[in-house]
This record gives C-alpha cells, structure tokens and sequence, in this order.
C-alpha cells in the first residue's frame, strides 16, 4: 500500500459531503441525497484503484519510466536532462513526476506535471547548471499516476539512482570550438583582430578570393600566368600559415584570494573553465597547450603538447584541483615555472589581486617570469562595486560607499597600469567575461606575433 495514494480531488469531495451532512442536521431532507453521494464516491474510489492496479496491456506495468542525461554534467553551464515516460494503460492517465536531484543543487520544484494519451510517450525536459565539480548522486524517479477519475494515485518509483561527476564546463568548450571551427567565434564576442605584418610561413601560391589581404597578392605569379584572356584578371595571393607549436601554459592559483564566488561558481572555477576553452583553442591553432597550478606549494604539472589524448588530459587535471585556505607563494610558483617550462612560452595566470600592495609584493618573481616567458597576468573585477558606484546617492552612508567602491576600482585599473610598466600584460576582467577576454587577448598575441 505504499503505493496508494488518495488525491486532492478526493479530499475535496469528501469536505463538500460532511458539509452537506451538517446541513443535513438542520434540513434532514438532505440527508439522503449526502448518503447516495457518500456511497458513490465510495464505489468510485474503489473503481479508481481497480483501474490504476489491474494489469495494463500486454501484462506491462501501467507506467514506465527513465531519465537520460549524459555520462558527466559541465560545471557553471545548463546541463539538458530528460525523462521519459511511456502510457501502458488503455486510458488518459495525469501524472505528477518528482526527481531525485542532487542535494547540492538545493531545489524542492523539481514536480512536472503532464497528460499521456493511452500508448503514447511524454518527454519531459529541464536543465540543471552546477556550480561545484565533484560527485552528484541521482535517486529515483518518481511518478504519481492518476486516472480520468482522479480520485486515487498511483506512485511509480523507477530506481535510477547513479553517480555523475561534474567536470569543468566541457559545454563552454564544444561551443567555442564548433564556432571556431567555422571561423565565428565573433559571435561569441571574440574581437576579429588584424594581423599586423607576416610573422608566418609561406605554403602556398593560390587565387585570390574577395575578404583576402590585398597586401599578399603576388604580381609576378599573377603575370606569370595572365598566358591566356581568360587568366588575364585572375590574381593570386601567397597564402600563409600560422607559425605553429608555439607553447601555451595556464597557470592558475588556488590560493584563498580565488576562493571568492560570482553568481555560485568560485573564482577558482571560472578560471578552470576558461583554461579548458583557450588550450582548446590554442591546440586548433596548432599551438601546445600546457597547465600549471598552484597555491602555497606547487600542484599539478602537464607539460605542454598537442597530441590527440592532450586536451583529455587538461580536462581530468581540472577536475581534481581545489582551491586552499593558504596564502600563494610567487616564489615557489617562479621555481616551478623555471624547472618545468624551459622553452620561451606564453603563460596565462590567473589569480587575483585586490590591492596594489598585494601585487606588488609578488611584482619580483612576476619579473623574472616575464623575463623568460611572454606573462599575461588575468585578474577579476569586484563586480559588487558597481551597485554603489552606479546607485544613487541618496546619503552621506550611500556616498561613503560610493567613494570606498570608486577608491577599490581605482587601485585594480593602477594596478595594470603598473604591470605594463614592467612590461608585463594585464588583463582585468569581470568573471562572466573572463573566457571571452582571455581568447582575445591570446588572439592578439598571435596577430601581433609575439609568441
């Protein structure tokens, strides 16, 4: 009986008939009429029940069941996931399907509610977005099943229960890649940049096709082989290739100062996801790509490379990291980055600095790395301060915080401004941002062929 289950409608039919026996204690004339009725919905429940539990067709369960979502959820993206739900009974059924999502998600609304025809199957889909990679454990899917009567329900519990890792948001990176590929990624707010001279190999002479750089065409080929009327106006370009097997390293910190959150993800995660989206693409751009961690000690190491199993790599690297409660070492990060990346490379790390006298303290050893190594130092705008310094000031509290936040946004922009003094990249970024940003800033680098 665990099963069975008596609906609202039920309730409600039973509160209007010990309405009518009340009124019946005053007009006794009622009272037959409340009896008759009390008796007939009592033959109607139990017809409800016979209907809901009697074999359906072809001796199948009334209901069958399933969810489908993928063999890992992305982390910070909207991850699709579907149940299925097939009608075996010879009937309308209406059901009420509650999953068993993760606790770490924290939601209570996971309740659809929809209408089956007899034979058919319902598909019912929403979308789950993590904010923590790790372990998520599914339980089961339940389904309440009611008949056209609606008076009794029926509880389908199909135990699906299974354990799904949340990785890095591999989603974000298939996204990138597919516009990418198809040389779009302007539609993903990356900058079509202008390559500034010919810092790449000569492949090959080929015709000229309208958006080519007029710059590259060759007139002495063209005259070559203007032999004919036709081939008199069809020029040709040299064609060129990016330099290739230029070395890419992400070095992210896992210090307390990446332990901030922004919209539910760290800034730790953040920073993972978009390493996983620019060594993607720099490995479409024939580049090797390489990870480095680190906090108060040195983490994880992959060297750099560019064979198939690379990215696959990278991607089981970010999993397993986690930020520390600890205060970063520069200098053992300078250590690490001089014994493991020994040919001059681009370095990307990501951290962040809220003061200028917290950068400047690491300002030594970022020197040093940017002595050896083209250093693009990527750290975060506190997005927080834009609600007192675009609010009203309505106070004298409201303008105090409007002057601290101007004070906070004034010392993150000094601090570029000091990093580019030493001739070291910045790139200051809010965190929703930070992918798009960082792409751009390493397409740059390569137009200008500083790598």
């Amino acid at each position: 009986m665990k099963s069975f289950f008596l609906t609202r409608r039920f309730f409600l039919v039973v509160v209007a008939l010990l309405a009518g026996l009340v009124v019946a204690f005053f007009l006794p004339g009622w009272l037959a009429p409340v009896q008759l009725a009390l008796g007939l919905l009592l033959v109607l429940t139990v017809l409800d029940a016979v209907l809901l539990y009697a074999p359906a067709r072809e001796g199948a369960g009334g209901v069958f069941g399933r969810r489908v979502l993928g063999d890992k959820l992305a982390n910070g993206s909207d991850n699709d996931i579907a149940i299925y739900l097939e009608n075996h009974y010879r009937f309308h059924i209406s059901t009420e399907t509650i999953d068993e999502i993760p606790h770490q998600f924290q939601r209570r609304d996971v309740l659809f509610r929809s209408a089956i025809k007899p034979g058919e199957t319902s598909i019912i889909r929403y979308q789950l977005r993590p904010t923590k990679r790790g372990e998520y454990e599914f339980g089961a899917v339940n389904v309440y099943v009611a008949s056209p009567l609606g008076l009794v329900r029926r509880r389908f519990r199909f135990d699906d229960s299974r354990v799904v890792p949340v990785y890095p948001s591999f989603l974000q990176m298939r996204q990138y890649e597919l516009l990418a590929i198809h040389n779009r990624l302007t539609e993903a707010g990356v900058k079509r940049i202008r390559r500034v001279g010919h810092s790449m190999e000569f492949e090959q002479i080929r015709p000229y096709v309208p958006g080519d750089d007029p710059r590259a065409i060759n007139w002495k080929a063209t005259a070559r082989r203007a032999t004919t009327p036709e081939a008199a106006d069809a020029l040709v370009v040299n064609h060129y290739q990016d330099e290739r097997a230029q070395q890419v390293y992400c070095l992210i910190d896992k210090g307390r100062v990446m332990r901030m959150p922004f919209e539910g993800l760290s800034l730790l995660d953040y920073a993972i996801n978009a390493t996983l989206v620019v060594s993607n693409i720099a490995l479409l751009k024939h580049d090797k790509a390489g990870l480095l961690t680190f906090s108060h000690q040195p983490g994880a190491t992959v060297p750099a490379d560019r064979r198939s199993g690379q990215l696959r790599k990278l991607l089981e690297v970010l999993y397993r990291q986690k930020t520390k409660y600890l205060e970063t070492d520069y200098e053992r990060l300078y250590i690490s980055v001089r014994t493991n990346i020994r040919q001059r490379s681009l370095l990307i790390l990501f951290t962040n600095f809220e003061t200028l006298y917290g950068m400047q303290r690491q300002l030594p050893y970022l020197r040093r790395m940017a002595k050896d190594h083209l250093l693009l130092v990527v750290f975060f705008e506190n997005t927080e301060l834009r609600t007192y310094l675009e609010g009203p000031a309505d106070s004298t509290q409201d303008v105090y915080n409007q002057t601290v936040a101007e004070k906070f946004a004034q010392e993150k922009r000094q601090i570029v401004r000091e990093l580019n003094r030493y001739g070291i990249h910045a790139l200051l970024t809010a965190p929703q941002n930070l992918t798009v940003n960082t792409i751009n800033k390493y397409l740059e680098f390569k137009a200008r062929g500083l790598i």
